[in-house]
């Protein structure tokens, strides 16, 4: 009698009102996450759209006063003319080999110490990263210098293997410690394994680790050869002749006209969104997030 009572008494129950305000205080987190990342993307977009639309614009679009958002005229004779004039088009082909060399150095020498970081445990391990960093914090002109003193002494002043050493230096920090960040999400289990079946040390790392790690490991090339494509300074101090494109953009524009100025700012800022563009599916793998 007792158990056939128990589910009427239980469905005559009514039941206390579900508290929505955690839920809700979620939502409204997240609409705050949300309007912060547009509010920052649309930050950064609007001066590439409107270095953008000023470079495909006509000489008189920009001459115009009040201006317009968009153009009135559009013209493609401002970047025609930009890649026609002299030295444009070495300038550009001098900044790919640069950054393509400055990714495979990085590479070659900030990987394997990252790995030594994310493997081994010394004394002053935290000392030698901020070590590390004290070369990003100085200014370039204070690397430069000196630099460019060797560089006329060894007789490769105003080469691409110079300007390449300079973005190297530049960029080796952040590669070795990206790598490193990278390498330890990859457990250690499966490399210990690898040994277990016979493989060495060296063949463990390269078999196992390296393909695990190689998104990330993409993503730190990208952040690399963008940083190369950007840098100015130093460029411009270790070469009078073969400059990048950057450096060649910059010693014109005293003397470029205003269409010349937003053109050559619109051809630096295309590749850098077209290389993360094409690599943004890797770009979450750069501190090993999704290697777990």
């Amino acid at each position: 009698m007792s158990t056939e009572t128990r589910p009427a008494e239980a469905a005559g129950r009514t039941l206390p009102p579900v508290d929505t305000a955690p839920l809700k205080r979620r939502r409204r987190q997240a609409a705050w996450v949300q309007a912060a990342c547009i509010a920052v993307t649309l930050f950064m977009a609007l001066p590439i759209v409107l270095i953008g639309l000023s470079a495909i614009s006509s000489r008189d679009a920009l001459a115009e006063f009040p201006k317009p958002f968009l153009p009135s005229e559009y013209s493609f004779e401002t970047l025609l003319a930009f890649f026609e004039a002299t030295g444009t088009i070495p300038a550009l082909g001098n900044s790919v080999l640069v950054g393509v060399y400055t990714v495979f150095w990085s590479l070659v020498v900030g990987a394997p110490a990252g790995y030594a970081l994310a493997r081994h445990a010394f004394r002053g391990k935290d000392s030698y990263q901020v070590f590390i960093l004290l070369v990003r914090a100085l200014p370039i002109v204070v690397l430069s210098v000196p630099l460019a003193t060797m560089f006329l002494r060894l007789d490769v002043y105003d080469t691409v293997f110079a300007v390449t050493l300079v973005h190297t230096t530049l960029a080796l920090p952040t590669t070795v410690l990206i790598t490193a960040s990278i390498f330890v999400a990859v457990p250690t289990d499966l490399e210990e394994a690898a040994q277990v079946f016979g493989c060495t040390r060296w063949q463990a790392a390269r078999k196992v680790v390296v393909p695990l790690a190689l998104p990330g490991l993409a993503a730190s090339s990208i952040f690399t050869f963008v940083l190369s494509w950007n840098e100015i300074l130093g460029a411009t101090v270790v070469t009078l002749s073969h400059r990048t494109l950057p450096a060649q953009v910059l010693t014109a524009l005293d003397e470029a006209s205003t269409a010349y100025r937003f053109a050559g700012g619109f051809a630096l800022i295309l590749p850098a969104l077209v290389f993360i563009a094409v690599m943004r599916r890797y770009l979450v793998n750069m501190w090993g997030t999704t290697l777990r």
